[in-house]
């Protein structure tokens, strides 16, 4: 089998693919993975440095807008798995144009070029920030989708645009909808290795608002094996939600950080909310739970280990933090 992976040298489509090669996903045992990549800020090839040198492995240097590239790497391609996208909401705030077209116009063309190539299956990564915000209770996949922020809203348009191509053209696609990820290699702006590096630099870390917005949080391994089922198991045109199962105010997550760094909330600093924040977010993920989805990583263990990669890999993380303005 032959599988393309759009974005795996960011966060957690490396994650994926380094998987993958180490045999962890049995359906895939012997697959040869290209993985193809813009290298944006956040594409960071030292996160494939692990398989590299596998035999079947190859990186394919390229943008998902452009069409002619695609058709020249996606035939015989057996499946694609399409994580690339601009994903800070921050980012998006400040500037949604980039996000627009990666998110959306990138997405439609690689739906086209899987047209033309005649692949046979296809995942979609979405996020599960498409719903806007919740109250109480969860969302099932039949909820519409009300997103609040220029991120959220271009990964939005690409989900119905997924649709579309299903019901119109018969694409074997499926769409992911994860809740928040966290986990080694995660680019430094997102709140988790922030928040750690900041500390371990002896800085404050910031802190939006009353801290009182909730997030359900997901282990990168976990997201990854869900992602792995849907491509397996997965019907063409459905959506699924991949939770960790684990709500935590933000208030709630700085203290667990702030434990496990050994500080205190004299390192914590309240700024000025971001702009249109969604209060709560929470996913129903009985639909994949079907499918033998449950995550297994304790948000207890995980954060503790995800803290002590941050310690060790030091060298990963601190180049990046610069150049990014964010040290």
């Amino acid at each position: 089998m032959r599988i393309l992976v759009t974005g795996a040298a960011g966060f957690i489509g490396s994650h994926f693919v380094r998987t993958l090669l180490a045999g962890g996903y049995p359906a895939y045992a012997g697959a040869e993975v290209t993985v193809y990549d813009k290298l944006t800020y956040a594409g960071n090839l030292e996160n494939l440095a692990p398989v590299a040198d596998d035999p079947r492995y190859r990186f394919v240097q390229g943008d998902i807008c452009d069409a002619q590239l695609l058709d020249e790497v996606l035939p015989g391609q057996d499946l694609v798995i399409n994580f690339a996208a601009e994903s800070h909401v921050d980012r998006s705030i400040t500037g949604a144009a980039d996000f627009v077209v990666t998110n959306v116009l990138g997405a439609q063309t690689v739906f086209d070029a899987c047209l033309r190539a005649g692949t046979e299956r296809v995942v979609h990564i979405g996020t599960d920030e498409v719903y806007g915000s919740i109250d109480a209770g969860s969302w099932t996949e039949e909820e519409p989708l009300r997103p609040n922020s220029p991120y959220s809203a271009a990964k939005a348009g690409a989900e119905l645009l997924a649709r579309a191509y299903s019901v119109t053209y018969g694409l074997n696609i499926s769409t992911t909808r994860c809740s928040n990820n966290y986990g080694p290699f995660q680019f430094p702006e997102k709140v988790i290795p922030l928040f750690v590096t900041n500390l371990m630099d002896g800085k404050q870390v910031p802190l939006y608002g009353d801290g009182l917005n909730v997030r359900d949080w997901l282990h990168v391994d976990d997201h990854c094996r869900g992602i792995a089922i849907v491509a397996e198991q997965g019907q063409a045109g459905e959506s699924y939600n991949i939770g960790g199962g684990v709500e935590l105010a933000n208030k709630e997550l700085v203290e667990r950080i702030l434990t496990a760094c050994g500080k205190d909330w004299q390192s914590v600093e309240y700024v000025e909310d971001r702009k249109g924040h969604d209060r709560r977010y929470s996913v129903d993920d009985a639909k994949i739970r079907t499918l033998g989805y449950a995550p297994q990583h304790s948000l207890e263990d995980g954060l503790v280990e995800t803290v002590e990669w941050y310690h060790a890999n030091e060298s990963w993380w601190r180049p990046l933090k610069a150049t990014a303005a964010l040290a």
